[in-house]
Formats: C-alpha cells, sequence, structure tokens
C-alpha cells in the first residue's frame, strides 16, 4: 500500500517523524508567545528573604493606638462575626464607637505619629479584620500598621 520509489524497495515500516517534530516545535513556539499574556494583573516580586523586619519601636510606647481584634473565646476553633471582640488600647468598643474613639485618639499627635496599629488573633477571619481596617479608614488615617510575632529562629515554615 506504501509507494513505490524506483525499482526495488518494497513496503516503508518506518514512520516519518520529521512532520511531528515540526508541528511540535510550531507548538511549542505559540506557547511561548502567549504565555506572558495570560497573566492576570500586575506583575508583584515576591520577597524572598525570610528574615523579620526591624520592629516598630513606636508600637510598644503608652500612647501609641492599637486596635486588637479577639475571638472569645480565644480557643474557638472557627470565630464568627458574632464572637469578635474589637479593644482600642484595654477597653472593648464596638466598630460604630471605634470610628470616634480612634479619632480622639489621634486629635492631638503630630502627623508623623498619627498611627493605628492592628493586632488579631490568628482564629478570627479574614472579613473582620477588613471591617476594622475600613472603619480606621473612613476616618482618614492612611498610616495602620498590622502587627505580627517575630519568626522564631529555626521555626518551621
Amino acid at each position: 500500500m506504501g509507494m513505490q520509489a524506483g525499482g526495488g524497495g518494497g513496503l516503508q515500516s518506518e514512520i516519518n517523524v520529521t512532520p511531528m517534530v515540526d508541528i511540535m516545535l510550531v507548538l511549542l513556539i505559540i506557547f511561548m508567545v502567549v504565555t506572558p499574556f495570560l497573566q492576570q494583573g500586575i506583575t508583584v516580586p515576591i520577597p524572598r528573604d525570610l528574615r523579620n523586619p526591624d520592629e516598630d519601636q513606636a508600637i510598644n510606647k503608652e500612647t501609641s493606638v492599637i486596635v486588637s481584634v479577639v475571638c472569645r473565646p480565644p480557643d474557638a476553633p472557627q470565630c464568627t462575626p458574632e464572637s469578635t471582640e474589637v479593644y482600642l488600647g484595654k477597653k472593648k468598643v464596638n466598630l460604630d464607637d471605634l470610628k470616634s474613639q480612634v479619632e480622639k485618639a489621634l486629635a492631638n499627635k503630630k502627623e508623623e505619629e498619627k498611627i493605628v496599629y492592628i493586632k488579631s488573633g490568628v482564629n478570627v477571619n479574614y472579613g473582620e479584620v477588613v471591617k476594622v481596617i475600613n472603619a480606621v479608614r473612613e476616618k482618614g488615617i492612611d498610616k495602620i500598621g498590622l502587627v505580627a510575632d517575630k519568626k522564631k529562629k529555626g521555626a518551621a515554615t
């Protein structure tokens, strides 16, 4: 069934791979050109150094404004919005009062000292922390610090 070229051949039983290699190379080039366009959003350089940043010494001052978002009871595996509590310093406040309390706390501070630090428990829902951040930002406060524990040396990542 094969075509004979010239005289005394027979059937050719080898696969001709040259067309298949040509097609694969064309597909490879197409994928290499198209792949960068598939990335959505903007390119963000990811930090590669796992060292901790220097601690902001202003957190330790008595006059610093610290908002804590905690779950009650603290050992609850899942924190619901109903069990989330917000504290300004050591005083429990609700989210509506937080706006005015933060504004009062920052009223007589210099512009470079107007920073609000937000601490959150590990089992608090991300949405609840975002609500607190939005409540603080509604008062025009742009300097917000998120507080975390330092990574221990030799701890697993």
